[in-house]
C-alpha cells in the first residue's frame, strides 16, 4: 500500500510544472506554521530555567 503525505485538494492544486512558485509558497507556509510552536515551547523553557536561577540564588 502506497501512502502519499498530501491532502487530495493540495495534490491537485499543485500537480504540474507550472505551479512550481505556488508550491514553494505552500511549503514555505508549513515551515512557518511548524516553527512557531518551537518557539513558544523554547521561550517558556527558558522563563522557566531562568525563574528556577533566580529561585537558587
Amino acid at each position: 500500500m502506497s501512502s502519499y503525505a498530501q491532502c487530495a485538494m493540495c495534490r491537485a492544486a499543485l500537480a504540474g510544472e507550472d505551479n512550481k512558485v505556488k508550491a514553494q509558497a505552500v511549503n514555505d507556509g508549513i515551515v512557518y506554521l511548524m516553527i512557531i510552536p518551537y518557539v513558544l515551547v523554547a521561550g517558556i523553557g527558558y522563563y522557566i530555567y531562568r525563574m528556577r536561577k533566580k529561585k537558587n540564588n
